[in-house]
């Protein structure tokens, strides 16, 4: 834990207690949905986008409170593949406010020793869009502190496929220098995945209520541990992150065993 916890939560709620943490127990990974910016803007009145802007406020504030607890991977689901099918006024919105959000925030994320990492095809993104990750992941690529990996034109049935080609690819390549095709393992398979290199997600945070997990790591989520809370994205909060930890904290990972 990089700063002391009254630092970090500095006016907790009644009832929530950050002395209970326990540092040593933090999740390396912590994996975030991050669901109900259009539903926290109709409440309001307001269009959806203003819902995507509000909710930068709790991205930064996630970032800042996982980094500050330990947490040495953090990944958040911003734009499926699926999501291509909303409105095209939200997804040019959406395109503009990555890359715009990207360029303003990676100054402070560098100082932060962030490294900024993307998973999913970038290929179809707009260019402006693109470039903002891509410079965002030259700038931070030598940072040793935690790893922000963002989920861009992500689905995990898409990265699955992704991966199996690759596998085949190698198997086909092995089988013409050595004559022998290679038995498929779970270590050949997760080599193609975009999260090669990267652990598992200990902890999946959905916000929004929502119990589903949305074509998000379907093969890295195997064992994660769930935590769901009816808050909306936009009011998350480092308090919310801290009711995640402590649940996490609570819970007897068995793996399958007993």
């Amino acid at each position: 834990m990089n700063k002391p916890l009254d630092y970090i939560f500095p006016n907790p709620p009644v009832g929530l207690n950050p002395a209970a943490l326990d540092a040593g127990r933090v999740p390396q990974h912590v994996a975030v949905i991050m669901d109900g910016n259009g539903r926290w803007a109709k409440k309001r009145a307001l269009n959806r986008l203003r819902g995507h802007k509000a909710g930068i406020e709790a991205v930064r504030e996630t970032i800042r409170c996982a980094s500050d607890v330990g947490v040495r991977y953090l990944t958040i689901y911003s734009f499926s593949t699926e999501n291509w099918k909303r409105p095209q006024d939200e997804v040019v919105g959406l395109m503009e406010l990555f890359a715009k959000t990207m360029l303003a925030e990676v100054d402070g994320l560098d100082e932060e020793n962030v490294r900024v990492m993307t998973i999913g095809d970038l290929s179809i993104l707009p260019d402006e869009t693109r470039e903002a990750f891509e410079e965002a992941w030259e700038q931070t690529k030598g940072n040793t502190g935690m790893t922000l990996v963002v989920a861009v034109n992500y689905g995990a049935r898409q990265e699955i496929l992704h991966s199996a080609k690759s596998l085949m690819e190698y198997a086909v390549q092995q089988a013409a220098e050595t004559g022998v095709v290679p038995e498929p393992t779970e270590e050949l398979l997760e080599r193609g995945l975009y999260t090669a290199g990267i652990p598992d997600p200990e902890l999946v945070i959905r916000t929004s209520g929502e119990l589903r997990v949305s074509n998000f790591l379907l093969w890295q989520i195997a064992y994660s541990e769930f935590y769901v809370t009816d808050v909306l994205w936009p009011d998350f909060d480092r308090y919310e992150f801290l009711r995640a930890l402590l649940s996490y904290q609570g819970r007897n990972r068995r793996f399958g065993g007993v």
